[in-house]
């Protein structure tokens, strides 16, 4: 009983926090200078990838297709962590620049990890 309330809680916060971000694709398009430059269409990937998020943070809170949308959100998610995050880091200038394609690298793997383990919980 207590831990389906602690796995309740944590997955209703999880997905709030997917959704804020998928949320923050359609607010700050501002962000799709970051849609690598081999994909056209800038815009379409940001707000695909903000409804992706939403979705899936939908998907968290009714429980339907929880475990897809754990694995889909996981893939997106290294997807993005090595066609934006690691070239960043590696074209950094400087190990201050570093910092920021860095701190979002950990920060999505984290998230990921995240989404498989409610993808294994089901």
């Amino acid at each position: 009983m207590k831990n389906a309330i602690t796995f309740k809680v944590g997955l209703t916060i999880y997905s709030l926090v997917i959704a804020f971000f998928g949320i923050n694709h359609f607010i700050d398009t501002g962000m799709q200078h970051t849609v690598p430059s081999f994909l056209p269409g800038h815009i379409f990937w940001l707000y695909l990838s903000g409804a992706a998020l939403i979705l899936a943070a939908i998907a968290f809170l009714t429980g339907k297709q929880r475990a897809l949308a754990g694995y889909l959100l996981a893939l997106f998610l290294l997807i993005i962590v090595f066609t934006i995050h690691v070239p960043a880091l590696i074209n950094a200038p400087d190990e201050a620049a570093r910092r920021f394609p860095l701190s979002n690298l950990v920060k999505d793997i984290g998230i990921a990890a995240g989404a498989l383990m409610i993808a294994g919980k089901g």
